[in-house]
């Protein structure tokens, strides 16, 4: 797939162009397990490249009964903006060829910055963290590794945040320009733990002060009548909202990474 043309800033914003412009579908991405359309958005002479994710074209979840994905991917990239580290794409809620759903940013991804690793090594390398061993094949096991990368560690805090229940390698898209993305949001803020990543390299370290910086500016955020909790409790049900204000809180007193929980698969398999 090409990649999107750049966005001019200052005429028009990712955003902006979303929610304003005329959806094209232009293809299927047809490894995913809900209807994922690949589309062009223009508006007012700007074009670029987007994923969007009908709700007509999701799968129902039994453990995820309230809501939907849809809602779930745009209060992801809300919590997102909310820290100030921009790891999700821009993302709207908007109706489509196919009915309301969400639109999000298409993200070419650099092939050559590799965050995952599978390693025969006991302990991982320099400016790797290890996250556990796995199966292989043939009786053997290698040892999964992420890299000791800032960019991750953050993104480990927003998973937190979230609950995100399928943290997995496909997921993260570091761009040629040293920025990376996270996507596939659709599987978070339940009520219960879900935690389920490949970014576990920092359980039980403490948090950076960037991380507790961000984390009280997420709580400020979500109290009462602020901005951004009007708008997921528009996104999201009550018990959700206070859930997560619960795993904010806890996470600020506790002021370290968290660690597998032990009632729910830690690790979603297969990684990628």
């Amino acid at each position: 797939m090409p990649a999107p043309e750049r966005i001019p800033t200052g005429r028009l914003t990712a955003v902006d162009l979303l929610t304003k412009g005329e959806l094209t579908v232009r293809g299927r991405v047809r490894e995913a397990s809900n209807a994922v359309l690949y589309c062009s958005v223009s508006y007012d002479g700007q074009e670029a490249h987007c994923v969007y994710k009908p709700i007509a074209g999701e799968r129902p979840l039994w453990d995820f009964p309230d809501g939907t994905l849809a809602h779930r991917e745009v209060a992801a990239y809300e919590l997102s903006e909310a820290t100030g580290w921009g790891l999700v794409p821009p993302t709207v809620l908007r109706d489509g060829p196919y009915g309301q759903g969400m639109v999000q940013l298409w993200i070419e991804a650099d092939p050559e910055a590799p965050l995952l690793a599978l390693v025969e090594d006991e302990e991982p390398g320099a400016g790797w963290k290890a996250v556990g061993f796995a199966d292989v094949g043939e009786g053997r096991t290698a040892l999964l590794v992420h890299a000791d990368d800032e960019r991750l560690r953050r993104l480990a805090v927003l998973d937190a945040v979230i609950n995100n229940g399928d943290r997995k390698g496909g997921h993260l898209l570091p761009t040629a320009d040293g920025t990376l993305y996270a996507i596939d949001h659709g599987v978070t803020f339940n009520v219960d733990d879900k935690l389920r990543t490949l970014l576990w390299g920092w359980a039980g370290e403490p948090l950076t002060a960037d991380a507790l910086d961000a984390l009280g500016t997420v709580a400020r955020s979500l109290a009462e009548g602020a901005p951004l909790a009007t708008r997921l409790e528009q996104l999201l049900t009550a018990d959700e909202v206070r859930a997560l204000r619960d795993r904010v809180e806890a996470l600020r007193g506790t002021g370290k990474h968290p660690v597998p929980s032990g009632d729910w698969p830690a690790i979603p398999w297969p990684p990628v």
